[in-house]
């Protein structure tokens, strides 16, 4: 396998994710694919399609873009900026910036998918309390 074109399957998936596309899950990851991000650690297609599936029922107007990609062998870096709003009453723009590591299995599928982000700094400093209490924490422990 060479080139980019396994990869770049996946990110046109990532890049155009929505209810209808996760029946192409299947054909881009491994039946025992682990996804693994700051709130889950799953194996499996569906498993991995459930978080996907809460995803999108949480966020509305979801997107990733892809805006860097480096490779190794079997192993995959994707820079990406993720966008949306939250639903519910206390619903608001989201804007996380992260990495995925993605590791190949031979036959070109997605075996690893591992999110690499800042989730307290990105995510939970922006709620009322837990937020206060992390730049607290940040503060103190800041050079």
């Amino acid at each position: 396998m060479s080139g980019l074109h396994p990869i770049a399957d996946y990110i046109r998936f990532f890049e155009t994710l929505s209810p209808d596309s996760l029946v192409r899950l299947p054909a881009l990851v491994t039946n025992d694919v682990v996804f693994r991000d700051p709130f889950n650690d799953v194996r499996g297609i569906d498993p991995m399609r459930r978080v996907f599936e809460r995803m999108l029922a949480d966020v509305a107007d979801p997107r990733f873009v892809v805006s860097a990609v480096a490779r190794e062998g079997d192993i995959a870096f994707l820079r990406w900026r993720f966008t949306g709003r939250t639903r519910g009453a206390a619903g608001g723009p989201l804007a996380l910036e992260g990495v995925s590591e993605i590791h190949l299995a031979e036959d070109g599928r997605v075996s690893g998918h591992i999110d690499h982000w800042d989730a307290a700094g990105q995510l939970y400093e922006r709620l009322p309390l837990l937020g206060w209490l992390l730049r607290r924490v940040r503060r103190r422990l800041a050079a």
